[in-house]
């Protein structure tokens, strides 16, 4: 992998290749010190899945490294290419495995934005309440697999106590616990459940006292203050020049959100405090992320009230020529019934153009570009994925540091390599 941030020359990220040179000729300095060439991963189970990195080390000291990635390469975008837009869904799942709303989100809002085509305001605002639900389900793997990356254990364990309730919602709703594809072209997939609501309401009531227990336990925490404050400090310069998004760019104290910035699904008429940091350090990272997750809560508490309001709304277009009639209509109606089979057998047919759209995904600022050329199926997909470029900052942060750090450093970016490699 080779990135360079043109604009900034002094930011220069190393290839593997160029490390492994320093092997070929690895000769002691004047001071006697000569530096060792590591291989971390792509088995690591600290990498956070398979990812590589070229280390140099000097001692305990790492020189540089370079990322190393590409083992989890799927084809996820020439795979949708071949497919129908619908039944591209599916695919989506899979790049962010934990988060995949998001995925599904940015998607289909590409494909709405290509098409002009509206959303019911209920779809709009179950939508943000699963993104925020989303949110949660992804930064509790994070808290809980970072804190075990620096010896933390019993957080990893309340953190999956937690999440394998948010799990049990998606299950209620979409019938799958991590691969839900449950968003839609105009809309949702289906309903949701009677019990749906109540289930979240005692999810948020019986969860925002176990964010505070997570603090308890690490926040004032003097070990992991030592691992934590002032290593990995990435300033704002720097972050943006890195194309950082999500928390580590907030952390380092840029105010950028997309649900602010670039509103989208009306989150415009939400009331939440985007959470930045000041020193982008570690800690600052871990500060944010917490933070957002308290943020998520009262999201998804406005966005239950509303939906309160809105019982018996439609949950997706009743554009025909985009979404299927219900299995009612079928019975009566030949239109609705050659609609159902058109849409399934063939799909619809955006006009030819193209359009990107951008959302704040738990890791940053996931894109989606759509070409269409008039087909059932695009022409291009491309995602512009935020594990991908925030993963960049790992070899400016980790240079200098210690080896010990190095693990600390990769979770604190929180990468998901399914969406790296694509």
């Amino acid at each position: 992998m080779v990135m360079h941030a043109h604009a900034y020359p002094d930011i220069q990220i190393p290839t593997p290749s160029q490390i492994a040179a320093v092997a070929l000729d690895n000769e002691p300095d004047e001071n006697g010190e000569q530096s060792m060439i590591l291989s971390m991963g792509p088995q690591h189970p600290s990498t956070h899945g398979v990812l590589r990195l070229a280390v140099e080390l000097n001692g305990e000291n790492v020189v540089q490294l370079a990322p190393d990635v590409g083992f989890l390469h799927t084809g996820i975008e020439k795979t949708i290419e071949t497919k129908t837009y619908t039944k591209s869904i599916v695919l989506t799942d899979r790049m962010d495995y934990l988060a995949p709303m998001s995925n599904n989100m940015v998607y289909v809002a590409a494909i709405e934005k290509l098409m002009k085509q509206d959303v019911p305001e209920r779809a709009q605002t179950l939508r943000v309440l699963l993104l925020e639900i989303t949110r949660i389900n992804s930064h509790l793997v994070w808290l809980g697999t970072h804190a075990l990356d620096l010896a933390a254990m019993s957080v990893f364990f309340y953190a999956m106590r937690e999440r394998e309730y948010i799990l049990d919602i998606f299950e209620m709703l979409t019938g799958a616990r991590m691969m839900t594809s449950y968003f839609r072209v105009g809309g949702l997939a289906w309903d949701i459940p009677a019990d749906f609501i109540p289930t979240v309401e005692d999810f948020l009531t019986h969860f925002l006292p176990k964010v505070d227990e997570y603090e308890d336990l690490l926040t004032n925490n003097l070990l992991w203050k030592q691992r934590t404050l002032g290593v990995g400090v990435v300033n704002a310069a720097d972050a943006i020049a890195l194309g950082l998004s999500g928390a580590n760019l907030r952390a380092s104290g840029v105010d950028w959100d997309l649900r602010k910035t670039m509103p989208y699904s009306g989150y415009e008429t939400y009331q939440f405090d985007v959470p930045v940091g000041h020193n982008g350090d570690i800690y600052d990272r871990y500060r944010c992320r917490v933070q957002e997750m308290r943020e998520s809560v009262k999201i998804a508490r406005q966005a239950i009230e509303r939906l309160k309001q809105m019982h018996g709304q439609p949950y997706i277009t009743d554009n025909r020529k985009v979404a299927p009639p219900p299995k009612s209509e079928i019975t009566y109606s030949m239109e609705s019934l050659i609609h159902h089979f058109k849409l399934w057998t063939e799909g619809f047919r955006p006009p030819r153009g193209s359009a990107y759209m951008a959302i704040e995904s738990p890791r940053g600022e996931i894109g989606c570009y759509v070409v269409s050329d008039g087909t059932p199926q695009p022409w291009r997909v491309h995602f512009r994925a935020p594990s991908f470029i925030n993963l960049q900052a790992l070899p400016h942060i980790a240079k200098g540091k210690l080896m010990a750090d190095l693990v600390a450093l990769i979770a604190s970016i929180d990468p998901v390599l399914g969406e790296v490699d694509r």
